[in-house]
């Protein structure tokens, strides 16, 4: 579930992920981005997003 919001809302699945301070810092940094770049830097923060949540999976187990 935390994959697919990574699609719509990076910093809110990063924040969910168990990241706060890189979720916040994120979602500050992801806003200009959209609309500076006109949505093209999007799917970095998705992979991004992605690397993390990945990363916290493994981290519990």
């Amino acid at each position: 579930m935390n994959y697919l919001l990574a699609l719509l809302l990076p910093p809110l699945s990063i924040l969910l992920a168990g990241r706060p301070i890189i979720g916040i810092i994120i979602f500050f940094v992801w806003v200009p981005a959209l609309l500076l770049s006109g949505g093209l830097t999007h799917p970095m923060f998705i992979i991004l997003a992605w690397l993390l949540i990945y990363e916290g999976r493994n981290r519990q187990s």
